[in-house]
């Protein structure tokens, strides 16, 4: 798997500030009751465009994970919320994290577990 070049950027965590990214919201994912928020968003220090996934139940406290991965200018405009999922199973390495995972951003491949 490749991994995330090491930039020491910000965008590589989930936690950023405001200042430091630029982003647009593409939509919700109500597939299979998920209601999950759909964004992309693109690093004002590298560049970088990634596709963000952030689901969490609403009756569950600390339920909340996130995943995300590096998008292609070229595919932005025709990301919908439905195909978020396939699109960051379908990459080489994706970033993920969160309350629910109890975990800090770690590398994934292949399948998301929703």
């Amino acid at each position: 798997m490749k991994k995330l070049p090491k930039l020491g950027c910000a965008c590589e965590k989930q936690d950023l500030i405001e200042s430091e990214y630029r982003t647009s919201n593409v939509g919700i994912d109500f597939t299979g009751g998920r209601n999950a928020e759909v964004s992309i968003i693109q690093c004002k220090l590298c560049q970088r465009i990634w596709l963000k996934y952030f689901v969490e139940k609403e009756s569950f406290t600390k339920s909340g994970r996130w995943y995300k991965g590096i998008i292609a200018k070229k595919e932005v405009a025709g990301m919908k919320p439905e195909n978020a999922v396939e699109y960051l199973e379908n990459l080489e390495w994706y970033i993920y994290g969160g309350a629910d995972l109890e975990s800090e951003e770690k590398f994934g491949q292949g399948k998301i577990d929703l």
